[in-house]
Order: C-alpha cells, then structure tokens, then sequence
C-alpha cells in the first residue's frame, strides 16, 4: 500500500490546467494511469468537501473535468 505522501505527490496530476491536445498526445497506459491518480484524487476532495476542510471548491470541477478529458481521449484511441 502505498505511503499518504506518495498518494498525495501523485494526486497533484492535471489541477485543471491539461489541455485536451496535451491529454490526446499521450499513450493509453499513461492515460490509465493518469485516471487512476485522478480518481483517487476526486475522492480526497470530496471526503475533504464533506468534512469542511476544503479550502478551494474548483478543484472539485477542475477533477472531474481532467477525468472527462481523458475519459474522451481514452475512447478516442479504442475507436481507431
């Protein structure tokens, strides 16, 4: 199981600022990867949200958007 620290480090993916084109150029593996670490991070953020420690609200939206982009992206190299 890996430490909270790693978790955290790996978590800091996108922040809402990856551009489709970025997210499109990359291979399947590292997409899996990246979504994985986004979903974990989407969790964080809303037990964070439920608990009332969550300072910064966007990056709820901004996560799911990351998670959307490479959901597409990952669709996109499946039907090619």
């Amino acid at each position: 199981m890996p430490k909270a620290r790693e978790v955290k480090d790996k978590c800091n993916v996108g922040i809402g600022t990856m551009k489709f084109k970025e997210v499109k150029e990359k291979k399947q593996e590292e997409l899996q990867e990246m979504l994985k670490n986004l979903r974990i991070k989407l969790g964080k953020l809303l037990f964070d949200l439920n608990s009332n420690s969550l300072k910064d609200f966007s990056q709820v939206q901004k996560t799911k958007k990351d998670i959307a982009r490479i959901l597409t992206a990952l669709k996109l190299t499946v039907s090619n």
